[in-house]
């Protein structure tokens, strides 16, 4: 079984703006509780994931290229606006941190995200690491495409 074990943090600064980021652009085909389906296009490269329902940080994730073409076409089926931002990759010690600088509806929210290999693994923040937000699932993708960050009461 395919396994996703993510960390989500706000970010603090503009330290992790290194290199060149990459286009995402992201919907829904399918969304609850217990899953979600979703088509994504990073750059010349489409995926489909499926995704489980969340367990602490962890949850079932199946990802597989399918062809570009196909994928722009199923962002037509997508429900709710799509998910646009530029994502970072920025290593740090053994992992890579994702930064992703959200676009549209998002714009102005900035996420750092890491993936582990078990839930106890230990890791240091870099210096621009925030607030952690791995439990508030308005920070999820799939609600942010519901609930766009513009729209939120802060």
């Amino acid at each position: 079984m395919g396994l996703e074990i993510e960390r989500k943090f706000l970010v603090t600064s503009e330290a992790w703006r290194v290199g060149t980021p990459t286009l995402f652009v992201q919907g829904y085909l399918s969304r609850d509780v217990q899953n979600t389906v979703r088509v994504r296009v990073a750059g010349q490269q489409a995926m489909l994931t499926v995704k489980g329902k969340t367990k602490g940080i962890s949850r079932a994730e199946y990802e597989y290229t399918i062809p570009l073409v196909d994928a722009q076409e199923m962002l037509k089926l997508c429900d709710g606006p799509l998910i646009e931002k530029n994502r970072w990759l920025l290593k740090a010690g053994q992992l890579t941190w994702e930064i992703d600088e959200f676009l549209g509806l998002n714009a102005g929210l900035v996420i750092a995200e890491i993936e582990l290999e078990h839930e106890a693994q230990t890791f240091s923040l870099p210096d621009w690491v925030g607030k952690e937000v791995s439990d508030d699932s308005r920070y999820f993708n799939s609600n942010l495409s519901k609930t766009p960050f513009s729209a939120w009461e802060i």
